[in-house]
């Protein structure tokens, strides 16, 4: 009976994600841990690995398009993957079943939902169409190289941020991964951000879902239940898109969000 549960909360998650594209992590690890009583770390390891498998199809299919802007990826992946490795080290150290690392996954888990939750109704609210077709006449208007950041230092740095959060959490590399982006990039077009967000996600979680394995940390035959449901789901979603409210689906999703926040803080 909980294999058919664990193959349907992937297939909602999925969906959800095809629909908003509010990263996995930030549904899955939650619902893991309240449902079904999942223990913190087994939760972030396996759901670091359904991350990485689910978005290695997504690359793929916005590589072809020429949407992902690899020096972009590559900036955010010189200040992640080395924090990830960091905090992997860290974990390792504490042990990652232990009452310590187990009260700091959960209350940077609380913490990192909450920000994904703003990041959420900031973009269902900020960004309407009239904003971005301001933004889209800039870019046009614009004609230097897209790709430069503010400032050289802002994606290391701030990818050393997300990456932390996602080794620890499993959550960032989602809605505020793209936040990030959008704020540093302020001229690359959607799309390209789009890919960008999801293109990094792939090599950190994957080196931090494969650290957590090293760790026992990772359920296999739950990754498989899940990712079973999942890939679907993404399929539907992605369908439906074009046909569903999604400012009012943003905007319930970060009221859940910031719930399952608080939650987890005060536990």
């Amino acid at each position: 009976m909980h294999e058919l549960a664990f193959v349907f909360a992937g297939f909602a998650v999925g969906l959800i994600v095809g629909l908003t594209g509010v990263g996995g992590g930030s549904l899955m690890t939650p619902i893991l841990i309240f449902f079904f009583g999942i223990k913190p770390h087994m939760a972030v390891g396996t759901d670091l690995l359904f991350a990485a498998f689910t978005k290695m199809g997504g690359t793929v299919s916005l590589a072809r398009q020429r949407l992902v802007p690899w020096k972009v990826v590559g900036q955010l992946c010189a200040g992640s993957i080395p924090a990830a490795l960091l905090a992997l080290w860290a974990l390792h150290t504490l042990g990652p079943a232990s009452a310590t690392a187990q009260r700091i996954m959960t209350t940077t888990l609380g913490f990192a939902l909450l920000l994904t939750a703003a990041a959420t109704l900031y973009k269902a609210i900020v960004f309407s169409a009239q904003r971005q077709a301001a933004q889209n006449a800039a870019r046009k208007a614009h004609t230097g190289d897209v790709t430069r950041p503010r400032h050289w230092s802002l994606p290391v740095l701030l990818g050393a941020v997300i990456g932390t959060l996602v080794t620890f959490t499993s959550v960032g590399a989602g809605a505020i991964g793209v936040t990030v982006l959008l704020l540093v990039y302020p001229l690359l077009p959607l799309p390209r951000i789009i890919g960008a967000d999801i293109a990094y996600a792939v090599p950190l979680t994957l080196v931090a879902g494969l650290g957590h394995a090293s760790l026992g940390s990772v359920d296999w035959p739950l990754l498989a239940q899940l990712l079973a449901g999942s890939l679907p789901g993404i399929w539907l979603g992605s369908r439906l898109v074009t046909r569903t409210p999604e400012r009012l689906i943003r905007s319930a999703l970060s009221l859940l969000l910031a719930w399952a926040g608080f939650k987890l803080i005060l536990i």
